[in-house]
């Protein structure tokens, strides 16, 4: 059972996503909320394996709600929900340690095998939000650091991140298991001091790993 936590100002919207996933097997909504106020103490009390995430929100919002959990906990996986998909909230909710980011008008069904995803380990983006990020990343001209002593197969792996492949497109292409996957996952985020896919494929642009 995937307990999903969700912050969304719009009462409808907020009322339709509790009725979508509350009544999909395998999820449970545990509350939800119009701001990130209280954000911290809720997390905290609820416990859940995923935060849905809106940005653009009165009082805290969403992006600083997200640090301000970020502060005290590094698990809890957070989704980024928003109509936007402009460059700097983009970036600042990458920088910030979310864990994907997707747009409002995601199918439903799709809505629902991204927050899986998220809980699994996984970092989805809605497909013009990953472009936006390779876009943003790739015109940047920092000089290339170390490349952290990543093996040709980490190597290898970090690409299809950048790419976008989940853990088990990775498994089919590189013919190997998912937990292999996930332990070259585990090892690229040790080398690259990061904790999660969109911390990770930030760093390969920005320091031209690969």
């Amino acid at each position: 059972m995937i307990k999903v936590l969700i912050y969304e100002d719009n009462p409808q919207l907020r009322e339709g996503l509790t009725m979508l996933i509350d009544g999909s097997d395998g999820f449970r909504v545990l509350a939800s909320f119009k701001n990130c106020n209280n954000v911290v103490d809720e997390v905290a009390a609820f416990k859940p394996d995923v935060v849905l995430m809106d940005i653009d929100m009165p009082g805290t919002n969403g992006v600083d709600g997200l640090k301000l959990i970020r502060e005290v906990n590094a698990d809890v996986k957070v989704l980024m929900l928003t109509v936007f998909d402009d460059n700097k909230n983009v970036f600042e909710s990458i920088r910030s340690g979310a864990n994907g980011y997707i747009l409002k008008k995601t199918a439903p069904a799709r809505l629902l095998e991204y927050i899986a995803e998220a809980a699994s380990g996984g970092a989805p983006m809605t497909a013009s939000i990953a472009t936006q990020v390779l876009k943003m990343f790739s015109s940047m001209n920092n000089e290339k650091g170390e490349d952290y002593n990543l093996s040709d197969r980490e190597k290898q792996v970090l690409q299809f991140l950048v790419n976008g492949y989940s853990y088990k497109m990775i498994a089919a292409e590189m013919i190997i298991a998912i937990d292999t996957v996930r332990s070259h996952i585990k090892k690229i985020y040790d080398k690259l001091h990061v904790n999660s896919k969109s911390e990770a494929v930030a760093k390969a642009f920005k320091d031209k790993i690969i």
